[in-house]
């Protein structure tokens, strides 16, 4: 019952969002009319609609979203006849053919009072259809959360219930404004006699709202001008329902002492006008990759936290047969969540490997579960060579559809879980860090298994490039995204043209900023270079900087040229360039672009492309 009121009041919220400006002339078009017979059918409507086809688009994948598509165009052109008639009402008697009646019948019913009550009801609830179709709720927190929990755990009622919480809290919050706006365009229309005027206001008020949902500005410049409203309020309601014991990444928040990446709220999936976007693997307030502080336990006291999940689901297994929970008894057991492309897994993946080696003849199985990001990350191929060039000889589990995380109930990215010899799981971590801890747990399980000699020592590993550690207190920029579904801090005024070829111009950023220069096509999950001469540029503060680069489809190598501050980058290169700053992208990976030899500080970077192709996923820094 919490998790509906949560969802309720993060609907409530909607009405103080920047994403709600574009359908407000859709419901305010009914001011003034009868509640039960035109504002409840549209608000109705609205709400029912919005929860039917956001939960298709967050378990049913790509046709969802493309026939959703469809919907959205059929409902602006509903809409901008509707306008059109409000704006001139003497078009109404002449709008009666078959492809525009709908629309006079709307027209009729906002502004004719004398109309039967059922046909009135069946106008509203049709523009409410229309409204639920177009309405782009910025994917705050709350409706993260619940996108999130759909896309891991698949169709089911309690998806459904927890949206329509939502958008019903949106509608209660509507309801609320049309009352106020009734009463308030009533007495405008007896005191001042600007009825006419008042409904034509409202027509050019529906058209401009049209044009902006046509334009992409719904999912675009407002989402971005969302995080200042409504986030920090959703945030708070998160904070106050979850109980004080667990653990409370914040969304937005990038806390530099964790080194985790966490699937939840809008990391996991922006909603675009129920443009509901297949999950773009890891994510919350905007499915926006989020660091977790670790949780600690003491090594000589491990209590026993659960029975080991299952297993089973894995789309294929590498360097290994199947392995089971039943068949591991016996065995202490490290099982690491993980992802190629994420920097916080790489960096953690020397220390697994370190203690594969160093205690597998005493009894020690690691399991690596591969759980991925990107849809890139889906290709076994890809695994396999990531794997190869990782130096990974354990065990590894391509978990594709997510279920032995969804059986482990995990969140992060990378995660760690300790079983011991009689399969309970007895220790657990998240993210980098803490290392010397994590393997006194390794060596207590053994001994409590029954291993004799077990080391005592800890393991010394020296990880260089893309691999060392980071020393955090110098990681002032956060994991930022390229596709807009996750994207933030995007320096051009409007945001990003999604989903529509564009050339960019170069912009001054400030700290964290980002921009693009050239024909860039920019996507849910990517952007793509359309011409030769792009550019991604990036004003940071870390020594390393990473991004996630991968070829198009034909897989043609794409040359680069990196500058820092505009010059060579020389000794602080990366290791996937040389001091000129050249490289070529060949694969889909995570490439390390800058590593400062010096002191930390602020600085431009800027990748120029030499032929067109490359697709851009996400930075990350260290």
């Amino acid at each position: 019952m919490l998790l509906f009121l949560l969802a309720y009041l993060g609907g409530v919220l909607t009405i103080v969002s920047p994403c709600i400006l574009p359908v407000l002339p859709f419901v305010f078009a009914r001011a003034g009319q009868p509640f039960l017979r035109s504002t409840l059918p549209m608000l109705v409507g609205m709400a029912v609609t919005f929860a039917g086809v956001a939960t298709l688009a967050a378990v049913g994948g790509g046709w969802a979203v493309e026939a959703n598509e469809y919907g959205r165009y059929a409902a602006l052109v509903l809409l901008a006849v509707f306008g059109v008639i409000l704006l001139f009402p003497s078009l109404s008697d002449r709008l009666t053919r078959p492809l525009v009646s709908l629309g006079a019948q709307l027209s009729q019913s906002a502004d004719r009072s004398s109309r039967s009550g059922g046909s009135a009801i069946a106008a509203s609830l049709l523009l409410g259809v229309a409204t639920g179709l177009l309405w782009a709720p910025c994917a705050g927190p709350v409706l993260g959360l619940i996108l999130t929990g759909a896309a891991l755990q698949g169709a089911n009622v309690g998806t459904t219930l927890l949206l329509t919480a939502y958008a019903l809290g949106a509608a209660t919050s509507l309801a609320l404004a049309l009352l106020v706006g009734g009463r308030v365009y009533q007495a405008m229309k007896r005191s001042l006699g600007v009825g006419e005027w008042l409904r034509r206001g409202v027509g050019v008020a529906v058209l401009a709202a049209v044009v902006a949902i046509g334009l992409g500005l719904d999912t675009g410049f407002l989402t971005q001008a969302s995080i200042a409203s409504t986030t920090s309020l959703e945030q708070t309601l998160i904070d106050r329902f979850q109980p004080q014991d667990q653990q409370k990444p914040s969304s937005l928040v990038m806390e530099k002492d964790g080194g985790a990446m966490m699937m939840s709220g809008n990391n996991q999936m922006m909603m675009s006008g129920n443009q509901a976007m297949a999950p773009a693997m890891m994510s919350g307030s905007n499915a926006m990759m989020m660091q977790a502080k670790p949780q600690a336990a003491a090594a000589e006291a491990l209590p026993v936290e659960a029975t080991m999940p299952s297993l089973d689901g894995a789309v294929e297994w590498l360097n290994s047969p199947p392995l089971s929970a039943e068949a591991l008894k016996g065995k202490v057991v490290l099982v690491d969540f993980w992802t190629y492309s994420c920097i916080n897994c790489i960096r953690a993946i020397p220390y697994v490997k370190a203690w594969a080696e160093k205690y597998k003849d005493q009894g020690l199985v690691v399991i690596g579960v591969h759980a991925p990001e990107f849809a890139f990350e889906k290709k076994i191929d890809n695994v396999k060579k990531a794997i190869a060039d990782l130096g990974i000889t354990y065990p590894v589990a391509v978990d594709n559809n997510y279920a032995i995380w969804r059986a482990f109930n995990n969140q992060y990215w990378p995660a760690h879980y300790f079983i011991d010899g009689e399969g309970r799981v007895r220790h657990h971590h998240f993210g980098e860090g803490e290392y010397d801890q994590s393997e006194r747990v390794i060596q207590q399980l053994l001994a409590e298994a029954g291993k004799a000699n077990v080391a005592s020592d800890i393991v010394n590993v020296r990880a260089t490039g893309a691999q060392a550690a980071s020393d955090e207190k110098d990681v002032q920029s956060p994991e930022t995204y390229v596709g807009y579904e996750r994207a933030e801090n995007f320096v051009a005024q409007g945001g990003t043209v999604n989903d529509a070829a564009h050339v960019y111009a170069a912009a001054e950023p400030r700290l964290n900023e980002w921009g693009l220069t050239g024909n860039w096509t920019v996507k849910s999950e990517n952007a793509g270079l359309n011409d030769k001469d792009g550019s991604i540029y990036y004003r940071f503060h870390a020594r390393d900087l990473h991004l996630v680069l991968g070829p198009d489809a034909d897989g043609k190598p794409v040359r680069f040229k990196v500058t820092i501050d505009g010059k060579p980058p020389g000794e602080n290169h990366g290791v996937d360039t040389d001091a000129d700053g050249n490289g070529t992208v060949t694969g889909q990976r995570l490439y390390q672009l800058v590593r400062l030899a010096g002191p930390v500080g602020d600085h431009t970077f800027e990748i120029h492309f030499e032929d067109p192709g490359v697709q851009a996923y996400a930075f990350t820094f260290g």
